[in-house]
């Protein structure tokens, strides 16, 4: 039997001006992201549709959550594996399509971790475990389009 694990956020439109969502103009995009008694994130939707450049958007959070799942896999694999990750950050981008109808889906997303290795034995196999953590991460396993990964390893200096 495969384990499950339920999570759960929740989701509060703060974006009310007093007249509810009577028209399109009427109301701010922003809304709060909570789960348990973690700190509250402010979000809003991207500018492009009347959001707060100032929040973080679904986009922008989706590419976080892509780009992390990946990071965790990455470094237990390579704790496992005798790579010692000694920094880790990555700028992940993505592409998001409208359609006609005024949604949309991304149709692109790269992962662009730079890392950092203790030794230069290390960065071989630091370049490879990119793709064993690709297979096993949630989020992009969830994906209906292929996550790239355009990776840097370095060697740290001590």
């Amino acid at each position: 039997m495969n384990k499950q694990h339920e999570y759960k956020t929740t989701i509060r439109w703060t974006g009310n001006l007093g007249k509810g969502t009577i028209d399109y103009r009427s109301y701010e995009r922003s809304h709060t992201i909570n789960s348990d008694n973690k700190p509250l994130i402010q979000a809003s939707s991207d500018p492009a549709f009347r959001g707060d450049k100032d929040k973080y958007n679904p986009e922008e959070l989706f590419l976080s959550s892509l780009s992390s799942c990946h990071m965790l896999w990455y470094l237990h694999f390579c704790a496992i594996s005798g790579v010692v990750v000694k920094s880790y950050k990555d700028t992940p981008s993505g592409i998001m399509e409208e359609t006609k109808n005024g949604g949309g889906r991304f149709t692109k997303v790269v992962l662009n971790p730079v890392i950092e290795v203790e030794e230069e034995s290390m960065k071989e196999k630091a370049m490879d475990l990119h793709h064993k953590a690709n297979e096993y991460c949630f989020i992009a396993n969830s994906c209906n389009f292929k996550i790239d990964h355009s990776p840097v390893v370095n060697v740290a200096v001590p």
